[in-house]
């Protein structure tokens, strides 16, 4: 759980850079974590989906992509994430916080969220949230770094995260303390089984989890309780 003006003013600031930095950081990876989202959603042949926490839009315009029936929604409470997003060609784009969502309730068939929950100020709330402007057995899908099970492989993933990433970062985006961060959330993320009693918690069943890349990144989906 995080503090959003910090969170806010930390996207602000590295907005431009953003894609350049999370290709670069990820090894090209993004785009296959993205590649599985949209295979998953597409196959749900759902009509009106939310986009939360979109970023600069990527997510939203591959599910625009693959979805050419349905309305894509994209949200996000930076207003410099949306302006990299609506250059891109998305028109859909909604200033809003995950923790307040601008919707009416029983609105979407589905809502995505990758690599934003973590950087939520309640993960509780935003996810009450999702639920309610989902319609009921309306479905969930949350992406976001985990780490390893694998002992030494979690080891090494975390040098990168501590050490490298930051070095890296700061080259490519000019800011240091961003990506510091960044591995300081995904120490405090509950991942695994932790996660899905949260979601279970929150207006969800039938969570389930799938580890992607060994565990660097998880996939979540649930579907919101029809009753």
């Amino acid at each position: 759980m995080q503090d959003p003006l910090f969170v806010r003013r930390l996207f602000s600031t590295i907005a431009k850079r953003y894609d350049f930095a999370n290709h670069l950081l990820s090894g090209g990876l993004d785009y296959t974590w993205r590649a599985r989202v949209v295979q998953i959603v597409r196959s749900w042949k759902s009509t009106r989906i939310l986009d939360l926490a979109t970023g600069s839009g990527d997510l939203a315009l591959a599910l625009k992509q693959a979805c050419p029936h349905a309305q894509i929604i994209a949200t996000d409470f930076c207003q410099g994430m949306l302006l990299q997003a609506k250059r891109k060609g998305l028109t859909q784009l909604v200033n809003g916080d995950g923790t307040r969502l601008p919707f009416h309730s029983d609105v979407f068939d589905v809502v995505t969220v990758a690599f934003g929950l973590r950087n939520m100020a309640s993960w509780s709330i935003a996810l009450n949230e999702m639920a309610r402007v989902l319609i009921p057995n309306g479905k969930l899908l949350v992406l976001d770094f985990s780490l390893p099970s694998m002992g030494w492989l979690r080891t090494l993933y975390r040098i990168y995260l501590h050490h490298f990433l930051p070095t890296i970062a700061a080259w490519a985006t000019g800011n240091r303390e961003a990506y510091r961060y960044l591995g300081q959330s995904i120490e405090q993320f509950p991942h695994g089984r932790a996660m899905l009693d949260i979601l279970e918690a929150n207006g969800f069943q039938e969570a389930q989890v799938r580890p992607l890349c060994f565990g660097i990144v998880s996939l979540y989906i649930a579907q919101r309780r029809s009753h």
